[in-house]
């Protein structure tokens, strides 16, 4: 399952890098057309945000996955080393809550919007919303999988500014 995972977080960052320069292509494109053109697009600037939404919140999961995303870690400093695989599961369930709320009130727009139409593209007004539904469903499947091995005792929370290499040791005893 594990590796899976890592070829589904992988592919899913490659799809998103993509999608960055695709939303810096359409944007580039919006300029000239409208500046050196003098001519208006009228599905650029929707195209820009629909990819820059997907971008986002597929980038937002694969940070979930690599322990990217955002944390308070000054508590674990004062408490004994013991709390910070529970502190650290408290943050991973957070995340998950949170992940299961975008999935939950992503559908419930796209079945808002599912009926509508964005004139400028000519499809349903629901795919605005797809990006929030599907990046909360991989951030749930990368929380449990955090939680799950972290529990199973694999050290997923090293911190890699942490760690001493060979070199730092070296530099120290010259």
């Amino acid at each position: 399952m594990g590796k899976f995972l890592t070829r589904l977080s992988n592919a899913v960052l490659y799809v998103a890098g993509a999608g960055l320069v695709a939303m810096s292509v359409i944007v580039l494109w919006q300029v000239i057309v409208r500046f050196i053109l003098n001519w208006n697009n009228s599905w650029t600037e929707v195209s820009a945000i629909m990819v820059m939404s997907w971008f986002i919140f597929l980038g937002a999961a694969v940070g979930v996955r690599e322990n990217y995303h955002l944390g308070f870690d000054v508590l674990l400093y004062f408490l004994p080393k013991g709390s910070k695989k529970v502190l650290r599961t408290i943050s991973d369930l957070v995340v998950l809550s949170f992940a299961v709320g975008m999935v939950i009130y992503g559908i419930n727009l796209m079945m808002l919007q599912w009926g509508e139409r964005m004139p400028s593209l000519g499809i349903s007004g629901a795919f605005r919303y797809l990006p929030l539904a599907v990046g909360g469903a991989l951030i749930v499947l990368f929380s449990l999988e955090r939680i799950v091995l972290r529990w199973a005792g694999v050290d997923i929370d090293k911190d890699p500014n942490a760690e001493v290499t060979d070199d730092a040791i070296e530099v120290r005893e010259i």
